[in-house]
């Protein structure tokens, strides 16, 4: 749920940061709001790159994947979600350009924060989208394919052969079989302010989170936004949860479980970034992402986006 594009049928307002406006679902940040995120390449020394991800809980890795090959997954994105309408008509997949004619509504957002973990959309044109969507996570293009032999851009080899020597896990480096291509179109809400290890309870805050932008992601297009100290935060925010479902007399189960009484109904801390940064004094961390970017991140680490830089308006 990061960062929602201004409209630009308003005046211009004061800007955040890099000369543009942020604006999240509670309304803009304040230059006071937000610093940039820290920036990284793969080739510096892993030392020093595990030492940067400890102290942030981030890595913010320029073009570690191929550009090719993201705007490849993209494309082929896109050509699976066009018969929904999601696309302005005369444009190309890879654009990625949303028909601004159409209703919002009808282009929910897969893992924006649906209640319980329901599908999204309440009309028609939605359940169409909704499908492609969840759809999309099985095709070979993204899963892969042992009969055809086609790797899959969530098995990316770039990806896990830099995983395995960042974690010095090696051959026993291992890709959890759930992952999300998160979508969030213009003029829905965005996803709100949350940490990974509250939906992954079932196993140990050790695994390692890869955000892939698929397509270049301008400062104000929606990408991923972190709060600075978010690692610390979200663990004490973590142990405070399992204090309280412990005092409540939850069961094992109940405790693991990310919509538990402790959360809102969708899993997240809250729905409003910048009264949540405010509230614990920290900024949220925002920058431009290009095709082939990655960010690495922790369990407990605390963040938001909007989309995944997947549609832009013309």
């Amino acid at each position: 749920m990061a960062i929602k594009e201004a409209s630009t049928a308003t005046p211009a307002k004061t800007s955040t940061i890099g000369g543009v406006s942020l604006r999240v679902n509670d309304g803009p940040l304040l230059p006071s709001d937000v610093a940039p995120l820290r920036v990284s390449h793969p080739s510096e020394p892993l030392s020093v790159l595990r030492e940067r991800y400890a102290a942030d809980g981030y890595l913010f890795l320029k073009g570690l994947l191929p550009r090719e090959d993201v705007l490849a997954a993209r494309e082929a994105y896109f050509t699976k979600m066009a018969p929904s309408g999601v696309l302005k008509p005369g444009t190309a997949p890879v654009e990625g350009i949303f028909d601004s004619t159409a209703e919002a509504a009808d282009f929910p957002g897969i893992g924006a924060g649906s209640i319980k973990n329901a599908r999204p959309g309440a009309t028609d044109k939605a359940a169409v989208f909704t499908e492609l969507a969840l759809k999309a996570h099985t095709d070979p293009w993204y899963i892969g394919s042992d009969a055809t032999g086609v790797e899959g851009f969530a098995k990316h080899h770039a990806l896990r052969d830099f995983i395995a020597g960042f974690t010095e896990w090696g051959d026993n480096t291992l890709a959890v079989k759930r992952s999300l291509l998160r979508n969030n179109t213009p003029g829905n809400r965005a996803i709100g302010v949350h940490y990974d290890q509250s939906f992954m309870r079932h196993g140990e805050p050790t695994s390692v989170t890869a955000w892939v932008p698929m397509g270049d992601v301008r400062l104000e297009g929606g990408g991923l936004i972190y709060l600075q100290g978010g690692e610390a935060l979200g663990k004490e925010i973590e142990d405070e949860f399992t204090v309280k479902a412990k005092q409540a007399g939850m069961s094992d189960e109940q405790m693991r479980d990310a919509y538990n009484a402790n959360m809102m109904t969708s899993g997240f801390l809250c729905d409003g970034p910048a009264h949540f940064g405010r509230k614990y004094g920290s900024r949220w961390l925002v920058a431009a992402y290009e095709a082939g970017d990655v960010v690495l991140h922790t369990p407990h680490m605390v963040g938001l986006c909007a989309r995944i830089g997947m549609m832009t308006l013309d």
